[in-house]
């Protein structure tokens, strides 16, 4: 107690020093405009100095990917900075390895615009847009999981590739925050999309879609995401899940089956018990119409359900190594779901003859 209360006035004076540093940048310290140059010219703009590059680039309406409100504490906010960032801050390090660093990769959230800045990002970034959009239909999946369809506003169509996903806006405390989540509706749906979100306690993001109700009006950006579907008919394609990683895989099997009927497709999700089984009965007319593809659902936790399930028991990933054969054809595996899944996914899939380049994956 003897040194508490020292401790408390030198931490209430760095604060109030932080902040009066800051303040005293924004008020006493004029940058101007800066020209912000991206991708060598394909993009110029004037902006206003003094904010981060993030905000600029918001500002600019050219969006990249950013979960935490442009905190710092999320990482995906990269971009090339070739001139004009400044030095690399310890605030970006732990989200960077040494060979970003060396290219000049950075946070845009914490880079601050202080004179002209040229900036790369990827090409698809440019073509990233804002949405508005009316909440067309809520449907309760499961005990914490809801579908939500919207309904595009402005503009009024979207172009996605099967498994990519939009940043949604949702209102907090401290202001708008974005959130990623997975398109679940079929690519060839351009007028609307449908978002899988599970509930999780004291998130911002799934309390507030949970609590959206019809003719809600939204705000996303998107789409973002690094998944692409080999367009070549002849390459199989597997779907590894569960749980919110159902999202991105559905999108993916309704697009194959729609557009490639005939299509080698293996669908793999994984459950913990029957109460957290859903989009089953949509699959399984799906592979009605399309004999090569191919679902199977397992329950981890199957103990209550002995009786009543059907379907496959124990851990995805022994249901994938089953079913799997062992070759040196090329196929396509798409995985989403909890890092522990994806890591023994990954190595069944490597046993089982896939290259590396052919496995996308996003962990939930």
């Amino acid at each position: 107690m003897v040194f508490l209360l020292p401790i408390l006035v030198f931490g209430g004076l760095l604060v109030g020093l932080t902040v009066a540093l800051t303040v005293a940048e924004r008020v006493l310290v004029n940058y101007g405009i800066c020209k912000l140059d991206i991708n060598d010219g394909d993009r110029e703009f004037e902006v206003e100095g003094g904010q981060s590059l993030l905000s600029a680039l918001n500002e600019s309406k050219v969006f990249i990917p950013s979960a935490c409100g442009g905190r710092g504490s999320c990482g995906h906010c990269k971009a090339t900075v070739l001139e004009g960032g400044g030095p690399v801050l310890p605030t970006e390090t732990p989200f960077l390895t040494r060979a970003q660093i060396r290219a000049g990769v950075r946070l845009a959230c914490q880079v601050k615009v202080r004179e002209d800045i040229r900036i790369k990002i990827p090409e698809e970034l440019l073509n990233v847009k804002m949405f508005t959009a009316i909440v067309e239909r809520t449907t309760r999946l499961t005990y914490d999981m809801v579908e939500t369809r919207f309904a595009l506003s402005e503009p009024s169509e979207i172009s996605q590739r099967p498994g990519q996903y939009v940043q949604l806006q949702a209102p907090s405390s401290e202001g708008p925050v974005y959130r990623a989540y997975s398109i679940s509706s079929p690519a060839y749906e351009t007028d609307a999309v449908e978002l899988v979100v599970r509930l999780v306690p004291g998130g911002i993001g799934s309390t507030y879609c949970h609590n959206l109700r019809v003719g809600d009006q939204v705000v996303f950006t998107g789409p973002y995401g690094e998944f692409r579907l080999n367009e070549d008919p002849d390459v199989e394609v597997i779907l590894i899940g569960g749980g919110s990683g159902m999202a991105p895989l559905r999108d993916i099997a309704l697009t194959l089956c729609a557009r490639w009927p005939n299509r080698k497709c293996q669908l793999f999700f994984g459950c913990r018990t029957t109460e957290d089984v859903f989009y089953l009965d949509e699959f399984r007319e799906l592979s009605k119409k399309n004999p090569n593809f191919k679902v199977f659902y397992a329950l981890s936790d199957p103990i209550e359900e002995r009786k009543t399930w059907d379907g496959e028991t124990g851990f995805i990933h022994l249901s994938a190594d089953r079913h799997l054969e062992k070759s040196d054809v090329t196929r396509q595996a798409f995985l989403c779901g909890p890092p522990p899944m994806i890591e023994a996914v990954m190595k069944i899939l490597d046993d089982k003859g896939f290259k590396p380049d052919d496995i996308f994956y996003d962990e939930f």
